[in-house]
């Protein structure tokens, strides 16, 4: 008889009954049963909130005679198909195998040398939804708590990409400035990146138009990069890191928005005085010095 070998992710907070019933389905036509857990390459996302150990101790809670295998993601389904057939073959080189995914999983994807059986959903469960019903629920125990550690230390630590834009007016003898409440000192405007945004000349154009009101610019030119001693990330291990582009003013009325409490035009040879006066923001004053050497002092 074949081994019975389900892949899924099993991504909830628990074994719904649709998993029971599924698990339960397949043992009774097979003696033995695989569970194969996909695994992401992403730590700690949304759709992949928990890693494989964790989703291993909560099958083997309930089931603990089930043998369970992981397997990473892979950008070719081909290769994929390799490695799981490679995978099986090398723990039980002696069994043939039979495959069981729902609709919705991997058997559209796979190419390999195995039998693959679909079986129908038990029942209306949704693990994207359960995940979240489950997302704001605060739980007063210990383990609530040690896990909420062990999501957070187990992540790659992180750069947030930030944009800041230097709007240039009168031949770029002019540059446009903001300050916001948190700083009373005078700053590029900007902000963070969005995943919608297509680009980061468009998270420039966004931002500068949430910040600054409709006002008519250039195309948006990059000039350079640098870290950002954030007063929230100072005693962080993530970062951020902006990208400073600049453009031309055309037309239209700057107005202070948004978390911008403050704007004004001013000369590009006052920069180095204010950034002497200590009226630059220290997060800053890097790029200015960069802006003014290329701008000013050439």
């Amino acid at each position: 008889m074949k081994t019975a070998v389900i892949i899924a992710r099993f991504q909830t907070p628990y074994l719904h009954e649709g998993h029971k019933q599924l698990i339960s389905q397949v043992k009774e036509s097979h003696g033995k049963l695989i569970i194969i857990l996909g695994v992401s390459p992403i730590v700690g996302s949304r759709k992949n909130p928990y890693d494989y150990y964790t989703r291993e101790k909560m099958i083997k809670k309930d089931y603990p005679e089930i043998i369970i295998l992981p397997i990473s993601d892979n950008p070719s389904d081909k290769v994929w198909s390799e490695n799981l057939d490679t995978l099986l073959k090398g723990v039980f080189p002696n069994e043939q195998f039979c495959l069981y995914g729902s609709r919705d999983s991997f058997i559209p994807y796979y190419s390999g040398r195995f039998e693959t059986i679909e079986l129908p959903e038990h029942g209306d469960y949704n693990a994207t939804e359960l995940r979240k019903q489950y997302a704001d629920k605060v739980f007063d125990s210990n383990d609530f708590r040690a896990g909420i550690l062990y999501a957070y230390y187990n992540q790659y630590t992180k750069v947030y990409p930030t944009v800041d834009i230097a709007v240039f007016r009168n031949n770029k003898t002019e540059i446009l400035l903001g300050k916001k409440a948190s700083n009373n000192k005078w700053r590029f405007i900007g902000g963070f990146a969005d995943p919608e945004d297509e680009s980061y000349e468009a998270a420039a154009k966004r931002e500068l138009t949430e910040e600054c009101g409709e006002m008519e610019t250039g195309q948006m030119n990059y000039e350079t990069s640098h870290k950002i001693n954030d007063w929230r990330y100072r005693n962080e291990a993530d970062k951020i890191i902006t990208l400073l582009f600049s453009c031309d003013y055309i037309s239209g009325s700057p107005a202070a928005q948004d978390d911008i409490i403050d704007l004004d035009w001013f000369k590009l040879a006052d920069l180095p005085q204010m950034i002497v006066n200590e009226t630059i923001s220290d997060e800053h004053v890097e790029m200015f010095n960069f802006m003014i050497t290329k701008y000013l002092n050439n």
